[in-house]
């Protein structure tokens, strides 16, 4: 991993927006909720324990404008010291910007995903099978399913179309059907942030990235911001069976977020979020060079939606969520051979970007070779009450 700069952090618009980060402070040996501001980074820990805490508020971008908290540094030199090789342990670095709140995805929310989670299915996890099953599926199906209402009348016509020629999946279930799926991605606190190392299974060999916006949801079920993400996936372990989603999905590392939360304000908005353009990019130690770009706009079902169905009276979330919104981008470049399609190799460096959320950028290991995950809730807590803090 390279050195991080400040701009392969910032939104284009700099530090405009009201941006929430998390800063491992070495001095209490725990973490820190932090402002990020054109005059450096501010700790408001002491008005805000936790990013949970903070959008709980009933305007969180105005209550941490009204938060002086208390400057901890510059930007630049936190960023600097973030990625695992050669960081200072006794200076602060980057983390993740969620805590407390739970980790849930939504998948099969993009008509695109949504055909190669279909052809994942019928290659029963075998890459070389693919290709001749990709060129099946679009001819019974279509490549452009974006205007297609799920769970809409033509969409249930379709789907006995596609039953009566026995090409129906449980992926078009979820993606053209009523019910969105939404599962729980990791572990609460598991998540990495940017700089950091992201992780596959070792004993996956078909695989990709996932670039995803992200939602921050209060336990009211309120969107007050958004960050990048990369919802990891193993193509092989979950095309063998849906079953196996759990150990295609999470895995150490294997939950990026970041670079930072931007709570909504003027700058930014809900409608700005249903708007946004996200690239990828992958650079792999062996010059392979992938590049994908999409719209949130492309997205069959509305955030505002997804949302509704996570949460209400049949589950509840006290602490507020995070919610990836699907993948609209599955990276299909061959990259050995012809047929053999796209999966990652070790050192590849991921960078997934928005204009108005930044960079997340991230280097692939195994999760047995990423940073160990070792500070839970617990630790947390234990860590807050010794600095009077809660």
């Amino acid at each position: 991993m390279t050195t991080l700069t400040v701009k392969d952090l910032l939104p284009e618009d700099g530090t405009k927006g009201t941006l929430v980060g998390r800063v491992w402070l070495p001095q209490v040996n725990g973490p820190a909720v932090v402002a990020v501001r054109g005059d450096g980074v501010f700790d408001v820990t002491a008005q805000f324990p936790t990013v949970s805490a903070l959008c709980e508020e009933d305007n969180p971008a105005k209550a941490l404008a009204a938060t002086a908290g208390e400057r901890i540094g510059d930007l630049e030199a936190i960023v600097a010291n973030t990625a695992p090789d050669g960081r200072d342990p006794k200076k602060p670095w980057l983390l993740a910007p969620v805590d407390l709140q739970t980790l849930k995805a939504a998948g099969v929310t993009f008509a695109i995903s949504m055909l190669e989670r279909v052809i994942e299915e019928r290659a029963k996890g075998n890459p070389a099978s693919a290709e001749a099953i990709r060129k099946e599926v679009t001819r019974l199906i279509g490549d452009d399913l974006s205007k297609l209402k799920p769970g809409s009348d033509q969409a249930m016509h379709l789907k006995q179309v596609l039953i009566d020629q026995n090409a129906w999946s449980q992926y078009l279930e979820v993606g053209i059907g009523p019910d969105a799926e939404v599962f729980t991605k990791a572990p609460t606190m598991s998540s990495v942030g940017t700089g950091m190392d992201a992780g596959l299974h070792p004993k996956s060999t078909w695989n990709n990235p996932e670039p995803e916006l992200v939602l921050f949801v209060s336990s009211r079920g309120r969107i007050v911001g958004g960050a990048l993400g990369n919802d990891v996936n193993l193509r092989d372990f979950e095309g063998r069976s849906a079953l196996l989603l759990s150990k295609a999905k999470d895995n150490n590392a294997s939950c990026a977020i970041g670079p930072l939360l931007r709570l909504f304000d003027d700058t930014f908005t809900l409608d700005d979020a249903r708007r946004l353009d996200i690239s990828l990019n992958v650079k792999g130690t062996d010059g392979f060079v992938l590049d994908g770009h999409s719209s949130i706009s492309k997205i069959s079902r509305d955030p505002t939606d997804l949302v509704a169905q996570t949460i209400g009276k049949i589950h509840q979330y006290p602490d507020g969520f995070v919610l990836f919104l699907g993948t609209m981008f599955a990276p299909v470049k061959d990259r050995d051979a012809p047929g053999q399609g796209f999966t990652h190799k070790r050192d590849d460096i991921v960078t997934i970007a928005a204009p108005q959320l930044g960079k997340l950028v991230n280097r692939m290991r195994t999760s047995d070779e990423c940073e160990p995950w070792t500070f839970g809730i617990g630790a947390l807590m234990k860590n807050l009450a010794q600095r009077k803090l809660i």
